[in-house]
């Protein structure tokens, strides 16, 4: 008597699975392709920007070949190429070596305009758009004065901020080459008393005041870096 139950509970079950299947099967068919569909398009994507992101690496190359070779125009012109139609990292990487190909070349005032516009590109991080700051200052150390490098990167000589070590060197270069040696020996010896002061810039920073002393009749700041 009890196998009779069980077989009708068994029937009755498989009767509420058929109906069950009958109802949704499109929906979990539908998913089911819906899934593939997807996984099958991430990967797609996945191996095309593999594909371009080596293409990319491929044309950078062959660009910084050109440049090596000393043909700084045709290297631009390549590099324009990868900076227009290239992915956003190489686009930034292009963008710096037009100006250091720029700037190689003899185009010093194109390569400070290229700088000054990588720091300017909306979207870039704070790092990338600093250490364009920093290297058209450089470039314009010997052009600009004093009052408009302090403009471009008297910011980012204040204490703790990461960039200040090359900001004081380059303020400084700048005061002293302007004859203010006041603030040139002010940016120095901030180098000098600073503890995470690279070692080489110490030792330049020092000479520095030294030079500063040998002008101004006054003794060189002997003061070590703060801990």
């Amino acid at each position: 008597m009890s196998d009779i139950f069980r077989e009708v509970d068994e029937d009755l079950r498989r009767e509420q699975l058929r109906k069950l299947w009958n109802r949704f099967a499109p929906y979990i068919i539908g998913l089911a392709v819906l899934i593939v569909a997807v996984t099958a398009g991430y990967r797609g994507w996945q191996y095309w920007n593999l594909r371009q992101a080596q293409a990319n690496g491929d044309r950078f190359v062959a660009a910084l070949q050109l440049a090596d070779q000393g043909k700084h125009d045709e290297a631009i012109t390549a590099l324009k190429q990868i900076a227009a139609s290239g992915s956003s990292g190489y686009q930034i990487l292009a963008d710096f070596r037009i100006a250091a190909e720029k700037a190689a070349s003899g185009d010093t005032s194109g390569a400070i305009a290229q700088y000054d516009a990588i720091a300017a590109r909306p979207g870039v991080s704070e790092d990338t758009r600093n250490l364009a700051r920093v290297r058209a200052a450089w470039l314009a150390v010997d052009q600009a004065n004093f009052a408009e490098l302090k403009k471009r990167i008297g910011d980012l000589a204040q204490v703790g901020n990461p960039w200040r070590h090359a900001a004081r060197e380059i303020l400084g270069l700048a005061a002293w080459r302007a004859g203010d040696y006041a603030a040139a020996k002010t940016y120095f010896d901030e180098i000098n008393k600073d503890q995470d002061t690279p070692q080489d810039l110490r030792q330049r920073s020092q000479l520095m005041l030294a030079l500063i002393a040998s002008q101004t009749g006054t003794a060189a700041s002997t003061d070590k870096p703060q801990g």
